[in-house]
């Protein structure tokens, strides 16, 4: 690369990391669904052709934006998860994963209410979503399949009604699980992060006094119902799904 072209390259980085700066400002002051192009441009004292050439649209200044949220997110719950030891029982590192979550929504509320509070009006996330968006959810799929390969998971029960739901998710999310497993996994990254959202938006003003307190059982719950165990126990009332080559089925 030519001292030119990397000179070019590193003052284009330099431009977008301020343009998205400028954005997450707008974000905070006004929300995403006025976000505007012209009003980054004008902070930034460009004009707004200039700005085009890095993001032809509002959309696609969005897109970056949704993209950073969820890769950072993402990281702290993979990084969470990192930290733990090998030898830390499964429904810990659950824990783990989840407080980094939460740490993270708390420290970025912005950021967190653009990937997960209302939609943006006239917006429609692309397919370059998808990925950042599932690094949390992988991250807990990542502990449920290490449990299952190592110490077993305490299934628990389905629902007849839900078993061909079940069958679809299982194979869309993580075939190598038991369906009631991956169903459980479904509703427990929901909650997840209906707990935060709660916690972020004001509903549990003059209601939950406590928060670090009441996440952590609430997630240890979760743990629960999704089969974690410690210690080698079964969970009460599940059935225990061992590792393949066990000579335990289900």
């Amino acid at each position: 690369m030519s001292t030119t072209r990397g000179a070019r390259e590193r003052a284009r980085i330099e431009v977008t990391a301020a343009i998205k700066e400028e954005a997450r400002g707008q974000l905070a002051a006004e929300g995403a669904a006025k976000l505007s192009l012209r009003a980054v441009a004008r902070e930034l004292g460009m004009v707004s052709s200039a700005l085009y050439r890095y993001f032809p649209s509002r959309d696609d200044l969005l897109t970056a934006l949704i993209v950073d949220a969820y890769d950072a997110v993402g990281a702290a719950a993979e990084t969470a998860l990192d930290r733990q030891s090998d030898h830390a029982p499964h429904p810990a590192r659950w824990t783990a994963v989840c407080r980094a979550v939460r740490t993270w929504a708390l420290a970025h509320p912005h950021e967190y209410a653009l990937i997960y509070g209302s939609p943006v009006p006239g917006y429609t996330a692309p397919m370059a979503t998808v990925g950042p968006a599932s690094r949390v959810g992988l991250a807990l799929i990542s502990i449920a399949r290490d449990a299952h390969r190592s110490n077993g998971l305490a299934v628990p029960p389905l629902a007849e009604a839900l078993r061909a739901e079940a069958g679809r998710l299982t194979a869309d999310v993580a075939p190598d699980l038991p369906p009631p497993v991956v169903v459980a996994l479904v509703a427990a990254w929901s909650q997840l992060f209906g707990l935060i959202s709660f916690e972020l938006f004001g509903q549990f003003n003059r209601i939950v006094e406590d928060r670090d307190a009441f996440f952590d059982e609430s997630v240890e719950n979760l743990a629960h119902a999704v089969g974690l165990i410690g210690g080698g126990g079964r969970a009460g009332g599940a059935v225990a799904f061992a590792a393949p080559g066990s000579g335990d089925g289900s």
